[in-house]
Order: C-alpha cells, then sequence, then structure tokens
C-alpha cells in the first residue's frame, strides 16, 4: 500500500508491505541518501519473513517534495512519525542506514513511545573534517553537472577503495553505484544536492540524551566513513547500547551483504544472543556513557562482550 501524506506543507510518501505471517511487530525502514521507499531490494524481503515493512520517502526523498537545506533533521522525524499516524502504526522497530540514522535517532529522542528497539547502520555522531572537505568536493561536481566526477567522488566517500578486494562484492556494488550516480534525474539531483548541503551545515548530532529505546549500531569491519570507531562511540551515546562490526563490508552493509545484515538486525530486534556471529569480527554491549550536547545542534542535530 502507497500513500501519499502533507506534512509542513511538504508532500511525502509511505510504503506498507504486509508479511504472510508475521511474529514480530511492523518494521520501519529509513534509508541514505541515495534510497527511496522502493529500493530497499532483498533486504526487504528477507525482513519480510518475519515482519511487515513500512518504508518512507520524507521530504527530500524519492517522491517527496525537496527539503530546503535550512531545515533541520528535527522535520523529517516529526515527518515520519506523522506517515506513521496517518498509516495507522504506533510502535515500531526502527532501522536507519546512513543518513537515514540521524532521522531515526531523532525519533527516538522526540517521539520516545514510538520505537521499541532501534538498529543505526553506518552512523556517526559528528561529520569529521576530512569527509567534510570530500563532501564539499563531490558537491561542487554536482552543482556543476560534472555527473561523471560526481560519481566518482560521492562513491570515493562511501567506500573504501584501498580494501574493495576484501569487501563482499565490493567491485560490483562500486560499479552500481558509478552508474547509479552518473545518471540521476534532475529531480534527484536537486535532492541531493540539498540534502548535502544540509548534512554540511548541520554536521552534529545531539547525544547528550540518551535515547530510551535498546539500541543497536552497526557498521563495515573497513567502513572509512562511518568507521567502527565513531559507529561504537554512538552505541555508547544511547542508554542500553549493543555495536557490532561486519566482516568483509564497508558502509554499503545493505547492498554488499544483505544476507547477513537482515540477519544480524532480526536477531536484535528479536532480542536474540548476537554471540558466535560467522559474520562479525565483533559484537559488544556497552555501557552508557553520556557526551557533552554539540555547539550547534542540528541534523547530526543525531566492553562486555554479548
Amino acid at each position: 500500500m502507497v500513500r501519499r501524506h502533507r506534512w509542513d506543507g511538504l508532500r511525502c510518501e509511505s510504503r506498507l508491505v504486509r508479511a504472510a505471517a508475521p511474529r514480530m511487530g511492523p518494521l520501519l525502514l529509513i534509508g541514505g541518501a541515495f534510497q527511496s521507499k522502493e529500493t530497499w531490494g532483498r533486504c526487504e524481503k528477507l525482513f519480510l519473513a518475519n515482519m511487515d515493512v513500512f518504508t518512507v520517502d520524507p521530504p527530500g526523498w524519492g517522491a517527496a517534495d525537496p527539503l530546503p537545506p535550512g531545515r533541520s533533521v528535527d522535520v523529517l522525524a516529526d515527518a515520519v512519525c506523522h506517515m506513521l499516524d496517518e498509516s495507522g502504526l504506533d510502535q515500531v522497530d526502527v532501522v536507519g542506514g546512513s543518513y537515514g540514522s540521524a532521522i531515526a535517532y531523532r525519533i527516538a529522542q522526540r517521539h520516545p513511545a514510538r520505537v521499541r528497539r532501534m538498529v543505526l547502520v553506518g552512523t556517526m555522531a559528528a561529520i569529521p573534517e576530512h569527509s567534510r572537505q570530500a563532501m564539499h568536493r563531490a558537491l561542487t561536481f554536482l552543482d556543476a553537472g560534472r555527473m561523471d566526477e560526481y560519481a566518482r567522488a560521492a562513491v570515493d566517500i562511501m567506500m573504501n577503495a584501498g580494501r574493495l578486494d576484501g569487501i563482499t562484492n565490493g567491485a560490483r556494488v562500486r560499479r552500481f553505484l558509478l552508474r547509479r550516480l552518473a545518471s540521476l534525474s534532475e529531480a534527484e539531483v536537486v535532492q541531493v544536492s540539498t540534502n548535502t548541503q544540509r548534512l554540511l551545515q548541520h554536521a552534529e548530532l545531539d547525544t547528550s540524551v540518551p535515547v530510551p529505546a535498546p539500541t543497536l549500531t552497526v557498521t563495515g569491519e573497513h567502513d572509512s566513513f562511518t568507521t567502527p570507531a565513531q559507529c561504537r562511540r554512538m552505541a555508547l551515546a544511547c542508554g542500553t547500547g549493543w555495536f557490532a562490526e561486519v566482516a568483509e563490508s564497508d558502509h554499503m552493509l545493505f547492498l554488499e551483504r544483505p544476507t547477513e545484515i537482515t540477519d544480524l538486525v532480526t536477531r536484535f530486534l528479536a532480542d536474540e544472543p548476537l554471540s558466535g556471529l560467522p559474520y562479525c569480527t565483533r559484537v559488544e554491549r556497552l555501557p552508557s556513557i553520556p557526551f557533552p550536547a554539540p555547539r550547534a545542534v542540528g541534523l547530526m542535530s543525531g566492553r562486555q562482550p554479548v
């Protein structure tokens, strides 16, 4: 079921797919900058074996209206909750990937009763300086219409070119992303440009208040964008946090290792043991350590082995 919504004067859309025999509550999936509600592919099919799946195009994504760069992630979080309301979904499990992890985190902070458990894949509290410089460079190519150069610059941010041989499906995923980003439509160029500007303007999540929902943060062992250290730090900032590092992968986990990441997520949401998983290099349950509030809260304003 695809439904159109309006929030704060902006069009957005949702998509609800029912499982044949769900054994768990509904799952909300919030994708990254280049995902839409229809592009979860194999991951969606695997999740549907256990639960209904609700995917979204908040403002700035997919079929939704663009969101001006000056608007913060709070607008996106509230828009997603509005879509849940109009679809009759009260409490959900939430998975946020990359850019979508900031939206998921803010939902858990602003609307804690809506989130039962949460998984943040490829997440970080703040964009490091070297990544900011690379994003500015990619944005320059995008705004100039130099799409091949933009695609290479953007993929170099998201994938660890130096470890490509050690990443499952790495070469195939890189080729796919290069083709996809070089052929963005005019509407997608506007979305990507404004979303990237928003990331750069609001560069830090407010982690000073832990989220109440049990939270798992996940990254690939070779992720050079949202590194394992950054992702683990986000787990520490959550009230009840776990951290998992997936072998032979980097930032593009949903494309590189869809079977493994959906298995890990499903186990966590079902509160099943995470120890001894052959595709994880480490899994930890971490104590809560509150971090100071950032100086300017915007978009990004969001050991004990198991």
